[in-house]
């Protein structure tokens, strides 16, 4: 499920009318990046979690008769597959969150839809290089132990007060279970979950980012918890009420690039490195991006 129900206020004025999760990066909006990222792993059913105004997302993956039919008239069939391809990576399916009341909230709306199954959330303003992938061995992982798998990022201590923070120690028995990929680093049990701790409280610099594997037993967890940090329905207090009733909760740790859009600076980022990896528009942009900042901005290449 992808919770995608925010309203996205960094991102006002752009966002009043189309969701941030539309806004593209080069030529694919980031949600479908995500779809594309979850397609790969395997998974093919994906929950849309939205909120008002936000009808368009399940429309980017519809089909578009006229379109394609004009498309394939003048014989372009390279955008005709661009434009059919959303429509192939999963069914989409959505339900409504009339307010969105944390995270922990929006995962509650996932219950019917997946029943008695793990299930994947994936925050809708992240995706992850397709060449490191992670959520194949949180799969092996999750399906392995049965419980709660966290993905992992490596953060400055500075930082620590932006995320959810692990204290953890090592389990090297299961970064052997789960094989070689690429990117990936070590697995951890996680034996605490700490919400935006200060760097001098922080029990590690292992930060929560947006990727989790979840038994359905959380839902249970999620009715049984009080409103936290916010006043909000914490997925983090859902998760740390069953590590206290002893549900395994792992983390792997991720050494590939990650793409974090929660953010105009993020957003920009990705863009120009999505923009300079491509194959098509990558050499003349790269060169481009090159000269201008060295012509313009002359200090900053000094430094």
């Amino acid at each position: 499920m992808i919770p995608a129900a925010g309203m996205a206020t960094r991102f006002l004025p752009a966002t009043k009318a189309v969701p941030k999760e539309l806004l593209p990066v080069v030529d694919r909006p980031v949600l479908q990046y995500i779809v594309e990222e979850a397609a790969a792993a395997g998974i093919r059913d994906i929950l849309l979690v939205t909120g008002r105004g936000k009808t368009s997302m399940v429309d980017h993956f519809d089909r578009q008769p006229y379109l394609e039919s004009r498309l394939e008239a003048k014989g372009d069939l390279e955008r005709l597959a661009a434009i059919r391809r959303p429509a192939e990576l999963a069914e989409i399916y959505t339900c409504r969150q009339a307010e969105p009341l944390g995270l922990g909230h929006a995962v509650s709306y996932a219950e019917s839809h997946v029943g008695n199954e793990p299930f994947v959330v994936m925050l809708g303003d992240e995706f992850l290089d397709e060449d490191q992938p992670l959520l194949p061995a949180m799969l092996d992982l999750q399906a392995h132990t049965g419980g709660i798998v966290l993905a992992f990022l490596e953060v400055d201590w500075a930082e620590t007060s932006r995320y959810g923070v692990a204290s953890v120690s090592p389990a090297p028995d299961m970064r052997a279970a789960i094989g070689a990929h690429p990117g990936l680093g070590e697995v951890y049990r996680v034996t605490g979950l700490v919400e935006k701790p200060p760097a001098e409280k922080a029990p590690s610099n292992l930060a929560v980012v947006g990727r989790y594997v979840l038994p359905p037993r959380i839902f249970d967890a999620i009715r049984r918890i009080e409103p936290g940090a916010g006043g909000e329905i914490q997925l983090t207090d859902a998760m740390a009420l069953l590590l206290a009733e002893d549900v395994p909760v792992y983390g792997i740790v991720y050494r590939g690039v990650r793409y974090d859009t929660g953010l105009p600076l993020g957003y920009l980022q990705a863009v120009v490195q999505i923009a300079a990896k491509r194959a098509d528009v990558g050499p003349a942009f790269s060169s481009w991006l090159t000269d201008y900042v060295k012509n313009e901005f002359p200090d900053r290449m000094a430094t």
